[in-house]
């Protein structure tokens, strides 16, 4: 585990901070840290998001600001001992864009400020949007508000789909949510699945279940096991022949269908005004809580081609990017 401890120095120096504008004064130094349930090396854009939002609003790390980096490196058993390390040092507050992540700093102290850069608030049972009270706030990445838009295209890409497979992960510490509230969206006019995996090892017995039950679709949901193996499930879900529109672009990329969900390194980068106002002095628990307000719509063509499905023009000029 103490090697674990070191992933944030290392992401610190393999993410370099940007040079200070020059002639900027000093003035006082602020510490703040960020914790992702994802991989360092899958983070840069996260954390050249939180660095260019944090510049917009006067704070330059290495000069005013001082950031302690940790990365879950997609170890859902390692973020809850991150959160931990993280609220021991010496920071004015957290920042997190990892639904985990944020459970797990809420639970390890309830006095330091947490901000969300965009984290699906089903897990956080966050009373008020308008006022969350207590040590959180920030940007909610609506994934979940979204998933009817989603279905909504898996239907418009796969007419004839019934039967979709929905992967749980059980190492959470609260569960995967999302299936149960799918499940009661009889309108779709499909029937959900659920298959239980705990790993990667599990993959393999859960798509040949998936070709048992007749599968013709798949839903999964933005947890890390899920991010860190996008590749090899999109790989699975194109050889079982599964539609899959995912959530963000990053499986588009990898190999879904299709995605739709808010831009992720946009939400990272309006946090940045969140943790302006808590440095001077904001109460976390007084400020509303906003909402995602940009959204992407990626396509795989290479996918539509293997899964033999044929993208209408009047779809692809809809995307906002076409992968070919």
């Amino acid at each position: 585990m103490g090697r674990l401890v070191l992933v944030g120095c290392l992401a610190t120096a393999l993410l370099a901070a940007p040079l200070a504008v020059e002639g900027q004064p000093v003035g006082k130094v602020r510490h703040i840290g960020f914790l992702s349930a994802d991989a360092a090396a899958s983070s840069s854009a996260a954390v050249d998001a939180l660095r260019q939002g944090l510049r917009a609003v006067g704070y330059i790390e290495g000069r005013n600001l001082a950031i302690a980096w940790r990365f879950a490196e997609g170890r859902t058993d390692s973020v809850a001992t991150l959160a931990t390390e993280l609220v021991g040092l010496p920071v004015d507050l957290t920042v997190t864009n990892s639904a985990s992540a944020a459970f797990s700093l809420r639970a390890a102290n309830s006095k330091i400020p947490i901000v969300l850069a965009g984290v699906d608030l089903r897990w956080l049972n966050v009373g008020s949007l308008a006022r969350p009270g207590g040590n959180l706030t920030g940007i909610s990445s609506m994934a979940s508000e979204l998933e009817p838009k989603r279905m909504e295209l898996l239907k418009e890409a796969v007419r004839a789909v019934s039967r979709v497979v929905v992967l749980r992960d059980l190492t959470l510490v609260a569960g995967d949510s999302r299936a149960n509230a799918i499940f009661r969206a009889e309108r779709w006019g499909v029937t959900f699945i659920a298959i239980p995996v705990r790993g990667p090892e599990d993959f393999r017995g859960a798509f040949a279940t998936a070709a048992r039950e007749r599968a013709d679709a798949l839903s999964v949901a933005h947890f890390p096991l899920f991010y860190a193996q996008r590749r090899q499930l999109a790989d699975l879900a194109t050889k079982g022949r599964l539609a899959w529109v995912a959530e963000s672009r990053q499986y588009a990329e990898a190999g879904s269908l299709r995605s739709y969900g808010a831009d992720a390194a946009d939400l990272v980068r309006r946090s940045a005004t969140y943790v302006d106002r808590i440095l001077k002095g904001a109460n976390p628990g007084m400020l509303p809580i906003e909402q995602a307000a940009k959204f992407e719509f990626v396509i795989d063509l290479k996918t539509a081609k293997a899964l033999g499905l044929a993208i209408p023009q009047s779809v692809l000029v809809r995307a906002d990017e076409v992968i070919e």
